[in-house]
């Protein structure tokens, strides 16, 4: 049978990767590709007579051709033509591909590349250069699929060849030296895929080979039998001796090593601070890893199957043999099998792994094996490491918490867990009780039952309450961060491009300073606003200075993130930091938020109505309030029309509501807290409205008070809501919408307004923040 080799996949990826630089590159540099293109050939032409240049070309361009044509008869000859079918394969798709690549070039293509990958013929002929070889390309496309490189006598002749051939073609004027370098990426990629598309004779060592390796230490095999429960990355033989002992042997071969390396190279670069298994591991090495942790494992006294040998199996494989362990992994066990005196073993297993800093990376059902007499084993120690960080150590125990719970429940697995490893061991993997830390299988099955990680902190909490629950960054790069990227610089072109269309230097010099001040002394007051908003909140007697410092922080950390989730992230640090627990400062800082946006509503209901009969004889609501209102009604019962929406809705609220009544209920039980609360909620939103109804005015601007709070109010539910840092350009172009259709400022002022309303209330206090911020650090209040 023939084998699809990820690795050939890789060099495909590699070389496209590879071709997509090149030409970039040769766009944006075609003055320095002209200069080094135009020296070589000038000074090779006046150096080397015009004879030597032709015929050197004409004998090395039939060499060229005839090398190749006489592998390909020797391995005929050696009876190996599906090598040579797969080279004329590859060529052929490559002649093919680059015929299509050249129309490209030279018809729609960028004419910075055609440039580049092109030249004028030598006279006296006329034309233009191929951008790729149309023989070089395809030749490179045989010599690479047909396996040349375990043949190097012969792979030496071929490349000398190609190599003196492409000189004298670049010399003599008939190419470039992009397409010099294009052609060979070109053929050499191709012809990977040809491979991985066709596939390769398999190479792997068959039962045969096994046994004869084995028989190099003295054991002597019956049988061998393929087993088909091993891992994607290995091969697995259940071998019987002639003196009756059992041998599970697992073969590594070069093929099999590069399968998954796409995902890990993904995993490795997504991922900061835990080791990551190398993307591409060697044979050798690969051998090495797995009997040195074999080893390591026999000498902590952990049982795993004894490692009785391991030997090279030709030059691209490798065996290692255990003796065979009679029983069932943990997951065919039935659920009365799985006792706690079963789990209370299994956690033993794991505190000798941690106590000589070892880690098996694999704790997933099928890694615990379960023998006759009830005492579990760890298998598949492909993944293990040695001198293991305490990172991967605490990762390994949240590994094994989630296999277990997903087998017995979350009680029993955290209960069980306490018991035999400590309270505080247990507690110390809750920051790590995330999906990104978890092995692939594992996070496969928490598809089905996404609350479960939730359960599992849930039930660690009750034994240890105080407990650190800030999950550990492992992510060095998250999709948010990426959408919030791109959200970002559009925001930015947005932004310029309407700026580019206004005279601020003469709007601001005509500015009244003396409301900006005010605006100044409205955004200041905000933060103590803030602070009694969250204080109002939280039964528990707090600083009011120190809330309010807190508040200002939030002003440097929206920076990095938006508003509603470092608002969120920051108090509920700061309350945990307080003493308080974190399922109580979760819940303060779910009531507070719930607060405001029911104050938020409210207000942008009864502003909306003052600003729609502002200009009326009679109270009556305008056109547009009616008009929202109905839409709302609507959206309403069509969302509870349908089944599966309602529940949803219905279950987000239940879960809401679950830790915030509560919560609510004890406020409710201090009026001067509540009055706090409530008055603090108002206060903040007004604040915000006078510091932009100041910035309106400071530009000679004059609009309705209702007005400008309906702009503020939906401006700032957008910006909530956007994924940039602090709404950055989305608040922006909302408010200056507003302004010019609500309040009918004209589109300078309304422009000038928000960007100093923005300066005052965010890029102005990022520098006093960063000091709060780090004043708390230091404090440790946060």
């Amino acid at each position: 049978m023939r084998v699809h080799r990820s690795s050939d996949l890789i060099r495909v990826l590699l070389g496209v990767l590879a071709l997509g630089v090149v030409f970039f590159l040769a766009s944006i540099a075609r003055q320095t590709t002209s200069g080094l293109e135009s020296d070589i050939v000038r000074g090779a032409q006046n150096s080397t007579p015009h004879l030597l240049l032709n015929l050197s070309g004409g004998v090395f361009a039939v060499a060229v051709l005839v090398v190749p044509v006489a592998y390909g008869i020797e391995r005929l000859v050696s009876r190996d033509g599906l090598r040579v079918a797969d080279g004329v394969i590859a060529a052929a798709a490559t002649y093919l591909a680059s015929l299509g690549l050249d129309w490209w070039i030279t018809g729609p293509g960028p004419e910075a590349l055609r440039d580049a990958l092109t030249r004028p013929l030598p006279l006296p002929r006329t034309g233009w250069t191929d951008p790729v070889h149309g023989y070089l390309a395809p030749i490179v496309a045989y010599v690479t699929a047909v396996g040349l490189v375990r043949r190097p006598r012969w792979q030496l002749v071929v490349w000398t060849l190609l190599l003196l051939n492409a000189a004298t073609v670049l010399v003599g004027g008939y190419t470039t030296p992009v397409a010099l370098l294009t052609s060979v990426l070109f053929g050499r990629t191709i012809a990977y895929a040809t491979l991985y598309a066709v596939g390769l004779p398999n190479t792997r060592p068959p039962a045969e080979s096994v046994v004869a390796a084995l028989r190099r230490f003295g054991l002597v095999a019956v049988s061998c039998v393929r087993t088909d429960d091993g891992p994607e990355e290995t091969r697995r033989y259940a071998v019987r001796l002639a003196d009756d002992r059992l041998l599970d042997v697992t073969v590594l071969d070069r093929d099999q090593q590069a399968s998954g390396a796409i995902y890990r190279f993904y995993r490795r670069l997504v991922l900061r601070g835990v080791t990551q298994r190398r993307t591409v591991l060697s044979t050798r090495r690969a051998l090495e890893q797995e009997s040195l942790m074999a080893y390591a494992c026999a000498d902590a006294g952990v049982r795993a199957p004894r490692l009785v040998a391991t030997t090279e199996v030709g030059p691209d494989a490798a065996l290692l043999a255990y003796a065979h362990v009679p029983g069932r992994t943990l997951d065919t066990l039935d659920d009365e099998e799985i006792t706690d005196e079963l789990l209370a073993r299994v956690w033993q297993l794991l505190g000798l792994l941690q106590a000589h800093r070892l880690t098996h990376r694999r704790l997933v059902a099928e890694s615990i094996l379960v023998d006759g007499s009830g005492e579990p084993w760890l298998v598949d120690l492909r993944a293990g490491e040695i001198a293991s960080s305490d990172l991967a150590l605490r990762i390994d125990t949240a590994q094994l918490l989630t296999t277990v719970a997903l087998r017995v429940g979350e009680e029993r697995a955290v209960h069980t867990a306490a018991e035999v490893l400590g309270a505080d061991t247990v507690a110390a993997c809750l920051p790590l009780l995330q999906k990104v830390a978890l092995s692939r299988s594992t996070r496969s099955v928490l598809r089905k039952d996404k609350n479960l990680l939730s359960r599992i902190r849930e039930q660690i909490l009750e034994l240890r309450p105080q407990a650190e629950v800030e999950p550990v960054r492992l992510e060095r790069v998250r999709a948010r961060t990426l959408v919030s990227v791109v959200a970002s610089a559009f925001a930015g072109y947005f932004l310029l491009s309407q700026l580019s269309h206004v005279d601020l230097g003469e709007i601001f010099a005509s500015a009244n300073w003396g409301w900006a001040a005010i605006g100044l002394l409205a955004a200041s007051l905000s933060y103590v606003c803030a602070a009694l908003m969250l204080l109002g909140y939280v039964p528990e007697r707090l600083s009011l200075y120190r809330t309010t410092m807190v508040q200002l922080a939030g002003s440097f950390v929206k920076l990095v993130a938006p508003p509603a989730v470092s608002g969120v992230a920051l108090n509920t640090r700061y309350l945990q930091k307080a003493g308080i627990p974190p399922t109580l400062a979760a819940a303060s800082v779910g009531v507070s938020q719930l607060g405001g946006l029911v104050f938020h509503v409210g207000l942008l209901a009864f502003f909306g109505y003052i600003a729609g009969t502002a200009e009326t004889p009679s109270f009556a609501p305008s056109g547009a309030v009616i008009a929202g209102l109905l839409i709302l009604a609507l959206v309403t019962l069509l969302v509870m029309a349908v089944p599966p929406l309602r529940r949803w809705i219905v279950k987000q609220l239940r879960q809401l509501f679950s830790g915030i009544v509560p919560r609510l209920l004890d406020v409710l039980q201090t009026p001067t807290k509540l009055a706090a609360g409530l008055g603090g909620t108002v206060l903040l939103t007004l604040t915000f409205i006078l510091c932009l109804d100041a910035s309106v005015r400071a530009f000679g601007g004059s609009a309705n008070f209702a007005a400008i709070a309906v702009v503020f109010l939906a401006g700032n539910a957008i910006g909530s809501a956007a994924p940039t840092p602090g709404g950055i350009g989305a608040v922006e172009a909302a408010l200056i919408a507003g302004l010019t259709s609500t309040a009918r400022l004209p589109f300078e002022t309304a422009t000038a307004a928000v960007l100093l309303y923005r300066f005052l209330t965010f890029w102005l206090p990022v520098l006093p923040g960063w000091l709060a911020f780090t004043h708390l650090q230091r404090k440790q209040a946060i």
